[in-house]
């Protein structure tokens, strides 16, 4: 603060109103192969339908992957999704060469000046959806009367508005352009159409009369769903010069110009059968905790006999330290095996130790409304669907298992339900059984993470409060930074915390905690460092995971109290 050298009045405005902020616990986070969509990139998800709409129905090989991201959808309304690369993917094309596009990045980057050579349109995204795709276009002239599609737009394409502003009088610059479902891959219907958009302009600086670009490449590429803009045709000679700069503008030639009635996309290829390798080089767009909110990671099962993928995620939950993995055993393991329960434990047994993650019993039938199928998939984006579904009707320290909050929705039968002994055997190897009891529908009936030494953290609901209290208060502690180290800061930094650990505490995640923040732990040391330190005490509540039941029988004339003391 300046110093005063005259008497006078100086406003100063300090702001005491810093709390500890609400943080994101549910958020979901899954790869997969899609039959539509952006590769390689972390697109948010918010239900099935939008899930479909993004990344395609599935089909009997992508069912897997977009069933088990459903799973998790059924419980909450927030999932990170990474559709996996690989380079045998194309985007089908107008000249049928195929081209790989991932996505608006790759073709920012690569492709938007025009420079394919591939033909006017290219498929959005990659993949053989692509390839039932018909893109027609309709310019300024006689064309407009004869054309196909023409009952699909209120007039002809003639000039634009913006051009008739500029004083340029009939320039012709104006085109229609129409997306059709040519086989019905992707409506379901053949010849249904898909996008329309009209009165575009090929004049790079045209306008619409909101102020948006009316360039027809600009239109199209933000746009549509389904094409990208890659080169003018070779008859627009003035398309993509600036209207002010010109007299007129070409239109398509009616003898020669296939536009007119369409030109069909092909070449597009899919990869339905991504690798390990593809699947973690996927998940390596979700491991930054600093550019990526999220915190229930989950994946289709490994192949049979490997863990690749469930060690993967172990790894990048542990490594973010704001996360859970849940994982599940190989479908074979518990689909039409013989000893299920000795197959799971000998693959939870190769499992990471870590509290980071946990590991559920097998696998479960569910129905495949896309394709009228019923599917074996794991049970791990349901599990983690759970844990979603807990913070919204209690909060992220409670557990998720149990008749109140660990109900499974929409599983016809699992593949393997364990008893008594087989749930003995597999809480012992680290393994939460999913259970089916008459009459109770299906219920996750554990809540062990995969750490395997005695602790607070061996179970779900602790390490998810923890994860909770170290993301809020450690995002309120940025606050501190480059402030001094004294007591006032110190007090200040406790007057942050412990309000919010009471409110913890009343909502029954914790049962008592204690913030020693002062000179003990930051001591001269400490503070010549530039450190700063403090020490929170936690006693976590815990869940109930056995229940004794003692019936005694008593004498008529005995007197209760003469038994139990009380």
């Amino acid at each position: 603060m300046a110093f005063q050298v005259s008497p006078g009045v100086q406003v100063k405005e300090i702001d005491a109103t810093g709390v500890v902020p609400a943080v994101s616990t549910s958020i979901g986070g899954t790869v997969g192969a899609f039959n539509w969509g952006p590769v390689g990139e972390v697109v948010s998800i918010s239900s099935e339908k939008n899930l479909a709409e993004v990344f395609g129905t599935p089909d009997n090989s992508t069912y897997k992957y977009f069933l088990t991201a459903a799973g998790f959808l059924k419980y909450g309304n927030s999932l990170k999704v990474v559709r996996t690369d690989s380079t045998s993917m194309r985007n089908a094309t107008a000249d049928g060469s195929g081209l790989s596009i991932k996505n608006d990045s790759v073709y920012d980057a690569s492709y938007s000046s025009g420079a394919a050579s591939v033909g006017i349109w290219a498929a959005k995204y990659s993949g053989i959806k692509g390839n039932s795709l018909r893109v027609a276009m309709c310019t300024e002239g006689s064309l407009f009367a004869g054309w196909t599609y023409a009952s699909s737009f209120d007039s002809a394409p003639g000039t634009s508005n913006y051009a008739t502003s500029l004083g340029k009088g009939s320039i012709g610059d104006e085109l229609h352009v129409i997306v059709i479902d040519e086989d019905g891959d992707i409506s379901g219907t053949a010849g249904t159409v898909l996008e329309t958009f009209a009165f575009m302009s090929q004049g790079s600086d045209a306008k619409k009369e909101d102020g948006t670009s009316n360039y027809y490449k600009d239109v199209i590429n933000t746009g549509s769903s389904y094409i990208r803009w890659m080169d003018h045709h070779t008859t627009l000679t003035e398309a993509g010069s600036a209207i002010s700069t010109v007299s007129s503008m070409a239109g398509l030639s009616s003898a020669s110009d296939i536009e007119v009635t369409g030109r069909s996309l092909s070449g597009g290829v899919d990869d339905s059968t991504p690798t390990a390798a593809e699947i973690a080089t996927a998940f390596d767009l979700l491991e930054d905790a600093e550019t990526v909110d999220v915190q229930l990671l989950f994946a289709y099962p490994d192949a049979n006999g490997a863990n690749t993928i469930s060690n993967d995620l172990i790894s990048i939950a542990a490594a973010r330290k704001d996360c859970m993995s849940f994982v599940s055993p190989p479908i074979d393991d518990t689909v039409n095996a013989t000893t299920p329960a000795a197959d799971v434990k000998a693959w939870a047994d190769t499992l990471t130790s870590s509290s980071y993650a946990s590991a559920d019993s097998g696998a479960i039938y569910v129905y495949d409304k896309y394709n009228d199928a019923y599917r074996w998939i794991g049970a791990a984006g349901h599990i983690a669907g759970l844990c979603a579904a807990t913070d919204k009707t209690a909060d992220a320290w409670f557990s998720p298992a149990g008749a109140t909050r660990g109900q499974l929705f929409g599983v016809i039968k699992l593949a393997f339900n364990p008893v008594k002994a087989d749930r003995d055997t597999l809480y012992k190897a680290r393994v939460n059984p999913v259970v089916s009891f008459p009459g109770e529908g299906t219920l996750l009936f554990g809540d062990k993470t995969l750490l395997s030494k005695p602790s607070a953290f061996d179970r779900i609901n602790v390490r998810r409060l923890f994860n909770t209290l170290e993301k809020a208060i450690s995002t309120a502690a940025r606050a501190q930074l480059f402030e001094f180290n004294d007591e006032f800061t110190r007090a200040q930094f406790r007057n942050l915390v412990e309000p919010f650990l009471r409110d913890v505490k009343g909502r029954r995640g914790i049962t008592d905690f204690s913030v020693v923040c002062d000179t003990t732990n930051n001591t001269g040391q400490v503070i010549d460092t530039n450190n700063f330190v403090a020490d929170i005490y936690i006693k976590p509540a815990r869940s109930i995971n056995f229940i004794t039941l003692n019936f005694i029988a008593t004498r008529t004339g005995v007197d209760f109290s003469e038994i139990s003391g009380s």
